[in-house]
């Protein structure tokens, strides 16, 4: 019996052990068989449906990489995006494997992938401000192009497993960002259905979500259990059951997301119905955790976001927003509190239609909660931004450093008896001097305010604002704040304040004290803002808002000195921050007197003196305009360092910014060189400088002594009388200069040098060297007289199509080497004399207008003859010129001579009058100066209006003839839709 078992049991194992040796032999042997056929058809599979580049280092087919799976492993993975970012990488990994069906590759000989394993891999999603996204890769069906070869390879997935992956989605149309670190996924699906659900278990152990610049979420555990029907066809994506988690709070996630040709379709609820108080913080910033378990938080909350609508950059439209929570019974107890927050309610509905900010509703239906005995109730329902439509109640009585410890802030500490007591009903519109009707008081009695990033604490607040309306009008708000005080660091300020009637604001203000602006910035940290200096004020303003525009200066009751010291301050128009290392400004009447005002700007220096008239009306009026006169003295001034844009990647530039000629790209093309902002000159200013600048820099001129008078008024500046040394001649400047856009500015001006050296012109002035490209062959002294007006792109350089202007060209005493144009006459005609000319007292008069310059009719004694020439030339060296050449003694006999071809290659026709004609090219940019300077060429956009006015009276007496017809036709007739042209054509002169 021992026996018989024992020999069966040695042919058990025998065949046991004949098993697991022909298994372990064909996971060694089926891959060697395969390894062409599986390799070559992974990569047409890709070919096929993938147009993104794909790379790999090295391909290995295995049964143990992914047991027991056979898997055909690529190392060091790579996958580009589609379109526009064909160069930036879509996925990288360290391995990306396929899982082969056995069966099919045995019997049918077909490579079917049923399972997909990622591992160690980044993936970078890109949506760029137009909406092109870069994971447009997939090739669906409908695309597929058709071919001769033959795929055996097919994709049925049965698992998708992603490991330790880093993901980043950044959508710069939706201002949206999404980062996961040590993201997992595990999914299932149908991939070679045309529609098919991917069933999802996904772990992200840091999540991170950014929108418009805001983070919402950082550094939180998410997991979800998904399930997703995907339409690759219509590339449509059906979230149908969703849960996820995030730390402890869960959140069911549904909806739709349709990719479209242009844009995209969302339509998406994410809700956490009936969770705990306690598991929102869970999901809130990592600071808010840390506080949790040091607090005891009680109550329920629903939140609800949608997000529904279209996206399409090119029709701009939005998806709109909408955003709502409740919570019910709330309950916060921070260790150690001597009362709770407790009856915590709240109600709150916010919806961004269109993402439009001036549809922005708010609601907040109601916020209630008690400390103790005291209380917190607001009602406030804001609807519109521009023009405010505001219903609030708000009362509360609370001590403030009862709730601090109550909720246990640890980032502030604050002291002191707040009284709130504020009724509000109505619309604030300042352009329909509309103010809602309000009656509402908040005093803020012996505060103290300390926070974590600043070690000495703000303190004696003390604070009575009081505001009354009762009619729902500007004129009959009134305003009150007596007093504003707090100490800080040891320096008292005081403010009383009274303001009525915001139509014609009557004003009584008073302020004393010290205000160290550094050392407040510090106390609230604000990131990415750097604020030093400090304020000294005496300062009493008493008076009305008409007295100053009317001239009843001897009613104003303004007096007192503000004295600033070491500011620094950033503004959006200017890409460094001015330094006001030292300024006095003092009030008298209405004027405010500027006295020893130091500034700096990058590398320039400003010493100021002067006065603002009317900076009172300025203050209130949004509309208001700031008058003044002041003397601007300055050793070093860079304008390179004004340039409105800091540089930026090239970006397609927008319909109203394409500045069309006959080269430029298309609107849809972006534009070859980015620049870095024209000069922008604020609109509500009306100053006169007087300037004695000792040097500045502009491109690469270096222009000194600049003394003159400068005005800016109404967005423009105007140069009167103004001289600067340049080149070694001395220039003298009239003109206006008018931006139009942070990327586009016009210029008319007229400037006359005399007696400057034409070859160092030709080589510092840039705009010399493209006006007078012949003068590069001279060397002598010239004089210029030129009026011209023109546009300036991006880089301050001139668009030379709109350049129109003329003036004269004095040659003094001139020699002329080396110019072919001359050398190819003397050639044609044997007369040596025109080889290299000397050039004097000769005057050539020229006009510029559709990049081409005209000469006029010019005569000039060379050597024994007499020449005389006139024609066109262009600014890209095209040549139609005609002469003749009077031979000696008198000139009486000529020789016609015509000049075609270009400056360095001329073509030279004797005994000729016909030259070809030079291509003008019109200026199709939208002109941007207003009028001209003097009797400067009447600019385009003067043509323009004298054309539309033409055409629109035209069209308001056709429109009279057609109503006088219609009233006599029948109905049918008149309900005819008759297009009528809007806008009439025109065409630049």
């Amino acid at each position: 019996m021992n026996r018989r078992f024992k020999t069966i049991s040695l042919r058990i194992l025998k065949w046991t052990g004949i098993t697991i040796g022909s298994i372990l032999l064909l996971l060694f042997l089926i891959p060697l068989l395969f390894p062409g056929t599986l390799a070559e058809q992974v990569k047409v599979f890709a070919n096929k449906k993938l147009k993104g580049e794909l790379n790999f280092t090295e391909a290995n087919i295995s049964f143990f990489n992914h047991f027991p799976s056979l898997t055909v492993t690529l190392d060091n993975f790579s996958l580009k995006g589609s379109a526009p970012f064909e160069n930036d990488t879509l996925i990288a990994a360290e391995e990306v494997a396929f899982g082969i069906n056995l069966k099919r590759l045995i019997f049918d000989n077909q490579v079917s992938i049923d399972e997909i394993y990622v591992d160690n891999s980044v993936v970078n999603v890109m949506v760029n401000e137009q909406g092109l996204a870069n994971y447009n890769v997939y090739v669906s069906e409908e695309e597929e192009p058709t071919t001769d070869t033959v795929s055996n390879t097919s994709v049925r997935l049965d698992r998708i497993d992603i490991s330790h992956c880093r993901l980043r989605y950044e959508d710069k149309s939706a201002k949206m960002l999404i980062s996961a670190q040590d993201f997992n996924y595990l999914g299932k699906g149908n991939l070679d259905q045309s529609v098919f659900d991917l069933e999802t278990d996904a772990e992200i152990g840091n999540f991170d979500f950014v929108y418009n610049g805001e983070p919402y979420l950082q550094r939180k555990n998410v997991s979800a259990e998904l399930v997703t029907r995907i339409n690759t066809n219509a590339l449509t994506f059906s979230f149908q059951r969703n849960d996820l988690k995030i730390n402890k709070l869960p959140i069911n996630f549904k909806g739709d997301f349709n990719i479209l040709k242009e844009g995209y379709y969302i339509d998406v609820e994410v809700s956490s119905i009936g969770s705990n108080l306690q598991d929102l913080f869970t999901a809130l910033p990592p600071e808010y955790v840390t506080w949790l378990e040091s607090s005891k938080v009680k109550g329920d909350i629903d939140l609800l976001l949608t997000f529904k609508g279209r996206y399409d950059a090119t029709t701009n439209r939005n998806p709109s927003l909408a955003f709502s929570t409740k919570i019910t019974d709330g309950y916060i107890e921070y260790t150690g509190a001597p009362l709770p927050t407790s009856d915590i309610n709240l109600n709150f509905q916010a919806v961004l239609p269109s993402l439009n900010t001036d549809s922005l509703s708010v609601k907040l239906d109601s916020l209630t909660f008690k400390l103790g005995d005291e209380y917190m109730r607001a009602y406030v329902e804001t609807t519109g931004v521009k023009s405010l439509d505001i219903k609030a109640n708000v009362k509360g009585n609370l001590d403030l450093e009862t709730l601090d410890k109550s909720l246990g802030l640890s980032v502030v500490d604050m002291r002191g008896k707040l009284n709130m007591n504020v009724e509000a009903n109505g619309i604030y519109d300042s352009e329909k001097r509309l103010f809602p009707k309000t009656n509402g008081k908040i005093l803020l009695r012996n505060a103290w305010l300390k926070t974590s990033y600043y070690p000495n604490p703000i303190t004696d607040i003390n604070f009575d604002l009081s505001a009354l309306n009762g009619n729902g009008k500007f004129s009959d708000t009134k305003i009150a704040i007596k007093p504003a005080r707090f100490t800080f660091e040891g320096n008292p300020f005081d403010l009383q304040a009274a303001f009525s009637n915001f139509d014609d604001v009557d004003y009584d203000v008073r302020a004393k004290g010290v205000i160290d602006i550094g050392a407040i910035y510090k106390v609230f940290a604000q990131k990415g803002i750097d604020v030093t200096g400090y304020i000294k004020s005496d300062v009493k303003l008493k008076g009305r808002q008409s007295y100053a525009t009317t001239g009843q200066y001897s009613k104003l009751d303004n007096s007192g000195t503000l004295l600033i010291r070491d500011i620094k301050a950033s503004m959006d128009a200017f890409p460094k921050p001015f330094m006001i290392k030292k300024g006095a400004f003092v009030f008298d009447r209405e004027k405010m007197n500027f006295n020893e005002f130091a500034a700096t700007y990058g590398q320039s220096d400003f010493a100021l003196n002067g006065r603002l008239i009317n900076a009172i009306n300025y203050f209130f009026e949004k509309r208001g305009t700031l008058h003044g006169s002041f003397k601007l003295d300055s050793k070093y001034i860079n304008v390179n360092e004004f340039m409105a844009n800091k540089p930026a990647e090239p970006t397609a530039p927008t319909k109203s910014e394409v500045v069309e000629t006959k080269d430029s790209p298309k609107p849809s093309e972006p534009p070859a060189k980015q620049g870095s902002g024209v000069i922008v000159v604020p609109t509500n200013l009306d100053v006169s400088l007087s300037t004695n600048i000792a040097k500045v820099k502009y491109d690469d001129l270096t222009p000194e002594k600049i003394r003159g008078t400068v005005g800016v008024s109404k967005g423009k500046v105007t140069f009167k009388g103004t001289q600067l040394d340049i080149v070694g001649a001395t220039l003298n400047l009239d003109g206006m200069y008018d931006d139009a856009s942070t990327t586009k500015a016009g210029f008319d001006l007229r400037f006359r040098a005399r007696n400057f050296d034409v070859q160092r012109a030709f080589k510092e002035i840039e705009m010399f060297k493209e006006l007078a490209t012949s003068a590069g062959n001279a060397e002598g002294i010239i004089s210029v007289d030129y009026k011209l007006n023109g546009v300036l792109d991006a880089n301050m350089d001139p668009v030379y199509p709109s350049l129109e202007g003329g003036g004269v060209v004095s040659l003094k005493s001139v020699k002329i080497k080396g110019l072919k144009m001359f050398g190819g006459i003397s050639k044609k005609t044997g007369s040596d004399g025109l080889n290299d000319p000397d050039l004097s007292r000769v005057d050539i008069n020229t006009k510029i207008k559709d990049n081409v310059i005209t000469v006029e009719r010019t005569r000039m004694k060379v050597a024994v003859f007499r020449l005389r020439f006139e024609g066109k030339t262009s600014f890209d060296g095209q040549l139609a010129l005609r002469m003749r050449l009077g031979l000696p003694p008198f000139g009486l006999i000529g020789i016609p001579i015509a000049i075609t071809g270009t400056h360095s290659d001329p073509k030279i026709k004797v005994f000729s009058k016909s030259t070809d004609e030079v291509e003008a090219t019109e200026y199709g940019g939208k002109p941007v100066i207003t009028q001209p300077q003097g009797n400067a060429t009447p600019t385009k956009t003067e043509e323009l209006k004298k054309e539309k006015a033409e055409a629109k009276k035209e069209d308001d007496e056709k429109k009279k003839d057609e109503k006088k017809s219609d009233d006599k036709k029948s109905d049918k007739i008149r309900d005819e839709k008759i297009p009528l042209k809007t806008e009439p054509e025109t065409k630049t002169k």
